[in-house]
């Protein structure tokens, strides 16, 4: 287990209940800046460990089990969509793949604006911004295939590996796995081993936002 896991943990768990790090240390009853970037180093540089009291008041707070956060140290990028304490469905936005390039469903930030949505009850992830994608298609076949309807957290955390939903600057909306991002580049797996990958450089890139939930 290294330093780096448990801060991760500690921020997806943030993220999975639409909170910042602040936020949930703040609904924990902690002092805000507990989780702060600034507090996971000595002053001597060397890492830190957040304590077992800050943590367990984290998980008294938002009902995620320990086996839950473990899971998320471990390397799961979101909580298992069968959660009890997740199971509260409520009304999200949801368009097509086809059409989330088009203008006037997001605004500048990636987040879902406009009154063309429908709507979808599935289980709440926490992200007040989270929508929904139906997919079309048999593009992302196997992973993911025509009629299936997969959950985009844009507050969820990003790191390789994670399958995320991209949108470039030229209105192409597609949904791969990340590689690598760099300060320079972002990198992009297609699902469907018959369809090519991509290397976008960073500014050809509106957003990136983490698939979190798919129901097939």
């Amino acid at each position: 287990m290294k330093h780096e896991d448990v801060w991760r943990a500690l921020d997806t768990l943030a993220a999975e209940y639409g909170m910042s790090a602040s936020g949930l240390a703040k609904k924990s009853g902690l002092d805000s800046t507990t989780f702060n970037v600034s507090k996971r180093r000595m002053p001597d540089g060397r890492a830190r460990w957040p304590s077992t009291e800050s943590i367990a008041k984290v998980l008294n707070a938002t009902g995620a089990s320990m086996e839950a956060f473990t899971a998320l140290v471990s390397g799961a990028r979101a909580l298992a969509s069968n959660n009890s304490s997740r199971i509260v469905s409520r009304r999200i936005p949801l368009i097509g793949m086809a059409q989330a390039g088009a203008e006037g469903y997001f605004d500048d930030g990636g987040f879902p604006v406009g009154g063309s949505w429908d709507e979808v009850g599935l289980p709440d992830i926490g992200d007040p911004n989270a929508y929904a994608l139906e997919i079309s298609g048999n593009s992302m076949e196997p992973v993911y295939r025509d009629g299936d309807l997969v959950i985009v957290s844009p507050a969820s955390p990003i790191r390789r590996g994670d399958r995320v939903v991209a949108r470039t600057n030229a209105g192409e909306v597609m949904a791969k796995q990340l590689t690598r991002r760099s300060a320079r580049r972002v990198e992009l797996k297609s699902l469907n081993p018959l369809h090519p990958d991509f290397s976008f450089d960073l500014n050809e890139i509106a957003w990136l936002h983490r698939i979190v939930w798919v129901s097939q």
